[in-house]
């Protein structure tokens, strides 16, 4: 692992921990419970705040959908796709074991631990084609705000703030039908320590962000020209 294998390990443990972690610690928490827009901030202030941390070292992906959309963007080389795809996935996992301790240091069950869900576990109860439709829609605009507010004509040093936004609204939007991925490996993470009916419904986890992050690097450019 290079330094900017390091940088997407330790990215990716922050926007799982922080994340994730707001949603099984504090979402619902006796009396002062941060509910949906509070785990739907935190989402965005891991990747804005790590965005300033780690822009510089590894461009901060933290999210194998949005590496596939910059490599399809023409904007990061598909020979390194692996090498981030494995650092994301195991910050994920790393984080989610941290969390994991943590969480059942009261003697409590994890539940459902944030993981990503269709049908009788979506938060809302959507079904596989709505779950579907949403997680590629929504990767697909987060990465047209990445791809844009990251580009040549784009104010300088305000990407992080807009991308960190479009994260957090689109939490507000997607957790009640999924819980929000837009991200396979935060994921995996989770889906790892819950097992059974989330290690078999992750596949379209990665499959619709992996779609919506390629239909967006495939028409960001022709925007541009």
């Amino acid at each position: 692992m290079d330094k900017r294998h390091v940088a997407e390990f330790f990215g990716t443990l922050w926007l799982v921990l922080g994340g994730c972690g707001s949603a099984v610690l504090a979402a619902a928490f006796p009396g002062v419970g941060i509910g949906l827009l509070g785990v739907s901030l935190a989402f965005g202030l891991t990747v804005l705040t790590m965005a300033f941390a780690i822009g510089p070292i590894s461009g901060c992906h933290l999210n194998p959908a949005v590496t596939l959309g910059l490599a399809v963007g023409g904007r990061f080389p598909y020979r390194d796709i692996a090498g981030y795809w494995i650092a994301q996935v195991l910050g994920a996992v790393a984080a989610s074991a941290i969390l994991y301790v943590i969480a059942t240091g009261n003697g409590s069950a994890i539940g459902g631990f944030a993981a990503n869900g269709f049908g009788e576990h979506s938060p809302g109860r959507y079904s596989l084609g709505a779950a579907l439709l949403t997680e590629v829609v929504m990767t697909f605009f987060f990465l047209l705000v990445i791809l844009g507010s990251t580009a040549r004509k784009a104010a300088p040093g305000f990407a992080p703030i807009a991308i960190g936004l479009c994260l957090t609204l689109i939490h507000l939007i997607s957790i009640p039908v999924t819980n929000t991925s837009v991200n396979p490996a935060r994921s995996t993470g989770p889906a790892l320590f819950v097992g059974g009916w989330a290690l078999s419904q992750l596949w379209l986890f990665w499959v619709a962000p992996l779609v919506g992050a390629t239909l967006a690097g495939f028409l960001f450019p022709k925007l541009e020209e």
